[in-house]
């Protein structure tokens, strides 16, 4: 008989990383965290230290496994990576701008841009595959470990699919919510449903941004 007790997530972020800097598209290929995702990690992995959570999960991008890393010095976890939690696959825009895209392949990317969740980035994926991917596997990690509170660093657009999940929001609606770098967001899994209990903790940035007095 399957466990009933809740599940709680802690689902962050990665650290800033030079093409998040530049505002490039990332997807599958990767980029390293620049000095200021550093810092963040560091700040993050301080901040997380001070918590009970019983698996740190990882995706097996190497701008999450970075993040992932700098948690497991300071609480002692084994990092678990888990490649279901990778960035949606941007295919031919991956490595470009948004007005390289557009000047490239107008026309995909005026597809792009009109938010089809059934549109599939060449060499991508759809918005749908990408939503069935992410939450399937949350879903799937929530029902295994049953009772349990996980972390799982993972990316904007992996988060951005389980909050739309949770609050029921359209995959083609307007995004209306921040998504921070190393952002801690909350969420407990309860008798097969996802609620969303708190979302962009970024207190420990403070600390990142400030530096020492």
């Amino acid at each position: 008989m399957p466990c009933s007790a809740d599940t709680y997530l802690i689902a962050i972020r990665h650290g800033e990383t030079e093409w998040n800097s530049q505002g490039r598209f990332q997807g599958h290929l990767n980029s390293v965290l620049n000095a200021e995702g550093l810092a963040q990690a560091e700040a993050l992995g301080e901040y997380l230290c001070r918590e009970r959570f019983d698996l740190l999960l990882s995706s097996d991008l190497g701008r999450a496994l970075q993040t992932a890393s700098a948690i497991a010095r300071r609480s002692g976890h084994e990092v678990v990576v888990e490649p279901r939690l990778r960035e949606r696959r941007m295919g031919i825009f991956q490595g470009l701008t948004p007005a390289e895209a557009e000047l490239r392949y107008a026309g995909e990317y005026a597809r792009f841009r009109s938010h089809d969740p059934e549109y599939v980035i060449p060499d991508g994926e759809s918005m749908r595959q990408f939503f069935e991917r992410t939450v399937g596997c949350f879903t799937d990690l929530a029902t295994r470990c049953a009772g349990l509170t996980l972390a799982a660093v993972t990316h904007g657009g992996v988060l951005a699919m389980l909050y739309r999940h949770a609050r029921a929001m359209p995959l083609e609606a307007p995004r209306d919510f921040a998504l921070h770098n190393t952002g801690v967001n909350r969420f407990r899994h309860r008798q097969g449903t996802w609620q969303l209990q708190s979302w962009g903790e970024i207190g420990h940035l403070d600390v990142a941004l400030d530096g020492p007095e």
